[in-house]
């Protein structure tokens, strides 16, 4: 910020299609549209960022909207704002927060923001003091980004020794990977509903997964990929293409065979597709925040991190109150929510 600028906001209401470029597939059109199936109103801003001697870039502003009960709906940001280099991103969020309440249905509770921005650590995660951590975040805030613009052998050659030779295990066991049809996602769900039962994982409904290939919208390149032995399909991922970014969005294995490392095998067809693809990156999409055997889902630390990506960390979701007294209440009931999953996972 120069000279003490404030930097202000001028949302305008917009169609969808205006997210089309955002960055994150989160903040697309594409997304709004596939959540507007289930529950959500998507709304679509052009956000003209000024001061009061200047205007700045022109960015684009999904934000999610869900009814909980009478008179009770949360707002949701999902990786956003996208902002202009030159605004701060504390400035930001305030003034963000505090325009959408008055684009937004007077029965908006609060708001929630998952911020796209990197962080070393807690201490700076550039949210202002007017911002309250949320009980849960709905996005991952801890991922591993592995960078596909090296020759496919040096990304190979990165990974952990163990993960290396594991790859190369399943393929040589047999174990044969193929793109599948995106009338085959019933099959991926059974694989899901065993993963959920083996590792206390919550997950959608069927019909949630199906949409995902069915959204009637110019949507990214969804693929489904499975590992397959001896007529067996042994573990399956959905992974989502877009412009330069990969993202591996889903995976479920069954209890067969577990030892042919299909796991493996597949991210390895998915990072060498998706750069063929032309991506850039390709991201792990969740992670624990660190290594530590205790905690429930560390095997998937383990597992994210020995592909040689850059483990990289966001604030997490944060909310901003619009009505205080009912926005209290909702966190007793979502804290109570996350100590009983918490406790489910821990067993």
């Amino acid at each position: 910020m120069k000279n003490g600028e404030r930097f202000l906001a001028e949302l305008i209401k917009a169609d969808l299609s205006v997210c089309d470029k955002a960055a994150s597939f989160l903040q697309s059109g594409f997304w709004g549209k596939f959540k507007a199936q289930f529950g959500w109103e998507a709304f679509a801003f052009r956000v003209i960022w000024k001061t009061e001697i200047r205007e700045h870039e022109e960015k684009t502003l999904l934000v999610l909207r869900r009814r909980l009960a009478p008179a009770f709906a949360l707002a949701y940001v999902p990786w956003g704002p996208e902002l202009p280099a030159d605004v701060p991103c504390q400035d930001a969020l305030e003034e963000l927060a505090k325009c959408l309440k008055e684009k937004l249905p007077k029965d908006t509770v609060f708001i929630r923001f998952d911020p796209p921005w990197l962080i070393e650590s807690d201490n700076q995660s550039a949210i202002p003091p007017s911002f309250i951590r949320a009980e849960a975040d709905i996005q991952p805030p801890d991922s591993v980004i592995l960078d596909l613009t090296q020759p496919m052998d040096l990304i190979v050659e990165n990974m952990k020794p163990k993960w290396r030779y594991n790859c190369r295990l399943a393929l040589k066991k047999g174990v044969k990977v193929r793109q599948a049809e995106k009338s085959e996602i019933a099959v991926f769900y059974e694989l899901l509903k065993e993963t959920s039962k083996r590792d206390r994982i919550a997950i959608h409904g069927f019909d949630y997964y199906k949409a995902l290939f069915c959204v009637n919208y110019d949507t990214p390149d969804i693929r489904l990929y499975f590992a397959e032995y001896e007529g067996d399909t042994l573990a399956g991922i959905v992974t989502l293409f877009r412009d330069t970014d990969a993202v591996y969005l889903y995976g479920a294995s069954s209890d067969k065979k577990r030892n042919l490392m299909p796991a493996y095998a597949l991210q390895l067809r998915a990072i060498e597709d998706a750069k063929n693809y032309g991506c850039n990156n390709y991201d792990f999409f969740g992670i624990p925040p660190c290594k530590d055997e205790a905690h429930p889902m560390s095997g998937l630390y383990l597992f994210k991190t020995g592909f040689g990506g850059k483990i990289i960390h966001r604030p997490g979701s944060y909310d901003f109150p619009y009505n205080y007294i009912l926005y209290r209440l909702f966190r007793i009931v979502e804290s109570m929510r996350r100590v009983i999953i918490f406790r489910k996972k821990k067993r």
